[in-house]
């Protein structure tokens, strides 16, 4: 983990100067900032594939979605759910930044995150094969995790460091940090990055399989909760050096001061139960930024209404904030969206800057009464108001990969 005094984030303030969001909870910026302010949640009944075998039937699925309507028909043919959802929020991050207008397509890149990508369609072909002996190529197109930052890269015409990273949860927080990176050492003048996830029978069945699915709207930090609720979607920010956005005239939405990342491999789907481990990122992502613990807002939790998760990472914010933990509230917003999986990290963070920017603490939605093992501020009894001006948003993965980002507006 890198030093406070060497740090590349504070040589260079990265400012986000582009965000774009599709999602169950809002298909652009302005509906899923409202959802996000009225608390409305976007989970309901998945009808994607058959889900009447397991003990949940909902989700956030996004619904009332035509790919033609974005799409010509050839392209839609060309590219999976997931790479369709990608490419749409990453094209409103571009068109809000404008710096395709003022930069070399040489001088951006692309960081993005991944989980299941193209399984929806790749799942398809599966049930064409063996209905009919033969399956349709073109739906293997996206199985691949990298194939939604091609997808992009093409469809924009871009020409710089094109990555995809998977750490399961965590995918798209960590490609949000590396694209700061990639700004901050001069390696890029704009990156989009974010992440794309879409469900899948393949997902929906395995988390099912666990048991860590809830048959009701998850419900983070509550007594009784059972376990997620699974979504999709894409959301993106576009990464530039502050002072070059702010002499081309660029409208600055926020900035991200910086991340850390550990892998604590502690279990394969279990967090280490003390909080150190989740404790040590946080921590590591403040020291990395040099931003004082007295000076965060609200923590955007990985929240994802497991039973152990939630309880791991309320004794991580006592072993980081100690006496102050108190007075920094501790909020999910997968409530309202769904455990979109590859691309949570970067709804998440979506979700942070516009709540920093809209001066709200967002709601925990779906409270069910207090747990004695969560005794912390959850923000269960609504939307707050609030003046802060920086928060951090915590992505927690299978394997113990674990990304926190330190947001400002």
């Amino acid at each position: 983990m890198p030093q406070q005094n060497d740090s590349p984030m504070r040589k260079n303030r990265i400012a986000i100067t582009g965000i774009g969001i599709f999602c169950a909870a809002g298909k652009d910026v302005p509906s899923f900032t409202r959802n996000l302010l009225e608390g409305r949640s976007a989970i309901g009944p998945v009808d994607i594939f058959d889900v009447s075998p397991f003990p949940s039937r909902i989700g956030a699925q996004v619904r009332d979605y035509d790919p033609l309507a974005y799409f010509s028909a050839k392209t839609a043919g060309e590219l999976s759910r997931a790479d369709q959802f990608g490419v749409i929020a990453a094209g409103e991050a571009l068109a809000d930044s404008g710096v395709k207008d003022r930069c070399s397509p040489y001088d951006i890149g692309v960081s993005m995150g991944a989980g299941a990508a193209g399984m929806l369609q790749a799942e398809q072909w599966l049930r064409e094969k063996l209905a009919a002996g033969k399956g349709r190529p073109s739906l293997l197109r996206g199985i691949l995790p990298d194939r939604t930052s091609t997808a992009i890269v093409r469809h924009y015409g871009l020409g710089g460091y094109q990555g995809s990273i998977t750490t399961a949860c965590s995918s798209s927080a960590t490609a949000i940090g590396w694209g700061a990176d990639l700004v901050a050492t001069g390696r890029l003048k704009a990156v989009v990055c974010g992440g794309s996830d879409a469900i899948s029978l393949l997902t929906y069945a395995g988390f099912n399989s666990l048991r860590v699915v809830d048959p009701e709207p998850c419900a983070p930090f509550s007594l009784g909760r059972k376990g997620i609720s699974l979504g999709e979607g894409a959301a993106f920010f576009v990464l530039e050096d502050a002072e070059e956005a702010a002499r081309r005239g660029a409208r600055i939405r926020g900035y991200v001061l910086g991340y850390a990342a550990v892998g604590e491999a502690f279990h394969m789907t279990a967090p280490e139960p003390t909080g150190a481990e989740a404790a040590r990122v946080i921590a590591g992502a403040l020291e990395h930024t040099g931003v004082r613990k007295e000076d965060v807002g609200w923590v955007n939790a990985h929240g994802t209404g497991t039973p152990l998760n939630d309880m791991v990472e309320s004794k991580a914010m006592k072993l980081v904030f100690g006496e102050l933990v108190g007075k920094v509230p501790l909020v999910s917003t997968k409530g309202l969206t769904g455990h979109c999986l590859g691309s949570a990290g970067a709804i998440e963070a979506v979700a942070t800057i516009v709540s920093l920017t809209e001066g709200i603490i967002p709601q925990t939605l779906n409270f069910r009464g207090r747990d004695p093992e969560c005794d912390l501020d959850y923000g269960h009894e609504g939307a707050r108001k609030s003046s802060a001006s920086v928060a951090l948003s915590n992505s927690f993965a299978f394997g113990g990969n674990i990304t926190t980002l330190v947001v400002s507006r």
